[in-house]
């Protein structure tokens, strides 16, 4: 996966609680066997109506919102399942960083395997990027891994955002590197190439690529 220090941009509002893994990736398209590909398919039974025309109403499909980097969504995001489809949806569809007052476990876990940022900030702090981006939907977001923390522009009489976030010391490392769980293991190649070799004949060994 790419590294990633800072993604800046525009942010997509999911105001809701309790988004689940199933609205955002129904089941009916976990039948993909590729990792890629998913994107079209994110949140797809809010994003098209019966007709399969994109729902003017959600929010992905507005211009003001439509490509941008950052989604800002509601507490306990990611719930359900832990089908892995969901944040890689997410990621497809061009977000590298999620930011909630809270997330399911299994799924903030996901994200970081994959390079997608997720940010957990106090309800308070959320609800006020809400506020900002419905004032004004252009408004640039910052979420700066490096240094831990999330900027906005304020806008108007609202006041902008300036805040540190916690995240796990190993997740931040794989992220800022770009490992995921492959990468990991590949960074000590030279140390399983030695182990491999000192093994007794008769036993199997893991051929060479």
């Amino acid at each position: 996966m790419e590294p990633v220090s800072v993604v800046t941009g525009r942010a997509c509002p999911i105001d809701a609680n309790d988004v689940d893994t199933d609205q955002i990736i129904p089941k009916q398209y976990l039948k993909r066997v590729e990792r890629t590909g998913f994107g079209p398919f994110a949140f797809a039974e809010w994003r098209y109506l019966d007709d399969g025309s994109p729902n003017p109403a959600f929010q992905m499909n507005m211009p003001e919102h439509a490509g941008a980097p950052i989604m800002v969504a509601g507490r306990n995001f990611g719930c359900g399942s832990s089908r892995e489809h969901a944040p890689w949806a997410l990621e497809d569809a061009g977000f590298k960083a999620i930011i909630a007052p809270s997330f399911a476990d299994i799924f903030r876990n996901n994200c970081g395997k994959i390079g997608v940022v997720a940010v957990q900030l106090d309800e308070q702090v959320v609800q006020q990027l809400f506020d900002l981006i419905a004032a004004d939907p252009s408004v640039q977001v910052t979420v700066d891994l490096e240094a831990q923390r999330v900027t906005a522009e304020a806008v108007g009489e609202l006041a902008g955002v300036d805040v540190p976030f916690d995240i796990h010391p190993h997740t931040r490392y794989c992220l800022l590197n770009g490992l995921d769980d492959i990468g990991m293991t590949l960074q000590h190649a030279d140390a399983i190439a030695e182990y491999e070799a000192g093994r007794e004949a008769w036993r199997p060994k893991v051929p060479a690529r």
